[in-house]
């Protein structure tokens, strides 16, 4: 307490300064960042080319920011294929249907959708996810995968949602049997 009682206003605010002065040219060390890869944790800083991109495009959970997404759409979106087909009354019914092809040109699942497409007398158009354009307007659709076909009805509302040959068989058998009964 004496040592306290000694000390001027001018001694405090030079302590005060230097105190600044201090911490002003404090420099950290640089920190390691790790992350999940393959199945095990390794240093960011380590990763290939590939990768770090990868990382440095993942988006950071915030829940203020979540609670502006709408995330009914997503989990609309995956609904069962065959449930989420709308009934058809008749052929012209199906012809006002139109789609959206999600694809990529290394994507090894993509020629056999292409091809059952190209054989359905339908309006529609092919999207490819490897241009600018084409990955936006699949992130804005809730793609996540390609290939994806969706359905739109004569409305603009998504009616079913395909990844893969034997899915598009089952949506289109499920309307020919609605369309014959």
């Amino acid at each position: 307490m004496e040592n306290m009682a000694k000390r001027t206003l001018a001694d405090v605010e030079r302590e005060i300064a230097e105190t600044k002065m201090e911490l002003a040219d404090v420099h950290g060390t640089e920190t390691e960042v790790y992350a999940r890869i393959v199945g095990y944790y390794r240093a960011v800083k380590h990763w290939n080319k590939g990768k770090r991109d990868e990382f440095d495009q993942r988006k950071m959970f915030s829940l203020d920011a979540s609670k502006d997404v709408d995330i009914t759409a997503v989990y609309e979106a995956e609904k069962p294929v065959v449930e989420s087909v709308k009934e058809a009354d008749s052929t012209a019914n199906l012809k006002s249907v139109t789609y959206e092809m999600y694809t990529r040109k290394t994507c090894p699942n993509c020629p056999p959708v292409k091809d059952f497409m190209a054989n359905v007398e339908m309006p529609g158009r092919s999207i490819d996810v490897d241009t600018k354009e084409g990955l936006a307007e699949a992130a804005k659709n809730g793609v996540f995968a390609s290939p994806t076909v969706i359905f739109y009805n004569e409305t603009g509302i998504e009616t079913a949602r395909c990844h893969n040959v034997e899915e598009l068989e089952a949506v289109f058998s499920n309307v020919a049997e609605k369309v014959n009964a």
